[in-house]
């Protein structure tokens, strides 16, 4: 199955950015590794606005007490942009599916559709309980299936009686639906986590693994999928270091880790180490906690997972290096990515100048309407006729 046209996103740095890698995330206190730029609304709205003005689509905004609420912070950027769409990230335990549902509808209705969900199940036990949730991993993800089966029922307009094993509800209607629908983005690498995504995800979200391992992560989720009658779409979660050549982005590279104190890795592994998510253990199998070796497969660096939680995988190059791995992630049938770097507002003009042009003179992504940039192939302008 030939993928369609990529589209890619950005990302928020609701916990706080700066120029080196910032730690945290997954429910462990890991502090930070770096300068940190307050995640102010003033901030998040000029990354906001650099991100769609050179033509991504939507950016993500994560969820956990280490950083803002998603949805407020989204909905208050909202007003701040024109027309990036934001991934808001949130847990099906913190509230129930008939608010979530009407949260989502009211959302689209204010904001001109431009809200898309990704689903967290929560992997993080000490985190969970902080919230009030105490149910172990696979409880959480059955209620995730039975919370995604109300909401889903009640955006067909349908009115819904479920008495589950974790969630009950009783004559659940929305008076006004969603227009558009938006679509679930959902991830996990656990085998439970694969059901639930083949029932229910638009969108399986897997972090950035060796081209290999997320070919084998596509297999599995698609082949759930058919069993069941469905289709689902694959999109990856990634950071970026690109530069004008190859040398200064593994310079830059090389320098985020420079610049980290051992004792902040060890703490942070030793944090992660008592995660009970299946990714994130794959995450820190790519490094084993060592600052060697980080170059996991070609232009993937796992240097960012040994201070932060989730993803911590980059792409590092130059921009043709780095389009040549998003082309190639593509071509494994990866439509959405969701990019990152540090700072986050300067990498989003990295990337938006160096990267998505050339993705653009391939074929393989269509630059929104409205966006900022000339993907154009550059000319040579004589030397004369510039005077």
């Amino acid at each position: 199955m030939s993928p369609g046209p990529l589209t890619a996103h950005w990302f928020l740095p609701t916990y706080g950015d700066g120029r080196q890698l910032v730690g945290g995330g997954h429910g462990v206190d890991v502090g930070s590794a770096g300068g940190v730029r307050p995640a102010s609304i003033g901030y998040l709205t000029q990354v906001a606005r650099a991100a769609e003005q050179v033509g991504f689509a939507g950016a993500l905004t994560p969820t956990g007490a280490w950083c803002e609420d998603a949805w407020l912070t989204t909905a208050m950027l909202v007003a701040e942009t024109e027309r990036l769409k934001f991934l808001v990230a949130f847990r099906p335990g913190s509230v129930s599916p008939t608010l979530a549902a009407q949260m989502a509808a009211t959302y689209q209705r204010h904001s001109g559709g431009r809200l898309l969900l990704n689903v967290v199940t929560g992997g993080e036990p000490l985190e969970q309980r902080a919230y009030g949730d105490f149910l172990d991993k696979d409880a959480r993800y059955r209620r995730t299936g039975e919370f995604l089966q109300v909401v889903r029922a009640l955006w067909r307009g349908e009115k819904v009686d479920l008495d589950g094993e974790h969630v009950h509800v009783e004559g659940a209607f929305l008076n006004r639906l969603p227009d558009p629908v938006p679509p679930v983005f959902f991830g996990g690498s656990s085998p439970i986590a694969g059901e639930i995504a083949a029932d229910h995800a638009d969108v399986y979200l897997t972090w950035g693994e060796p081209p290999a391992q997320v070919a084998e992560k596509i297999a599995w989720i698609r082949g759930l999928a058919a069993a069941r009658g469905r289709t689902v779409r694959f999109g990856i979660r990634l950071h970026v270091i690109t530069r004008d050549t190859s040398e200064q982005a593994w310079a830059h590279a090389e320098s985020l880790i420079a610049a980290i104190d051992p004792a902040t890795i060890e703490k942070v592994q030793a944090g992660l180490a008592r995660s009970e998510s299946e990714g994130q253990r794959r995450m820190r199998s790519l490094h084993g906690g060592s600052t060697s070796n980080l170059e996991v497969s070609p232009n993937l660096w796992a240097g960012v997972g040994l201070v932060r939680g989730g993803a911590g995988t980059a792409l590092v190059g130059s921009h043709t290096e780095v389009a040549d791995r998003i082309a190639e992630y593509h071509a494994l049938g990866i439509e959405e990515f969701i990019l990152s770097g540090h700072p986050h507002l300067e990498e989003a003009w990295w990337v938006g100048e160096g990267v998505l042009p050339l993705l653009a003179r391939r074929g393989i992504w269509n630059p929104p309407e409205g966006h900022g940039l000339d993907v154009a192939e550059p000319r040579a302008v004589p030397f004369a006729a510039a005077q």
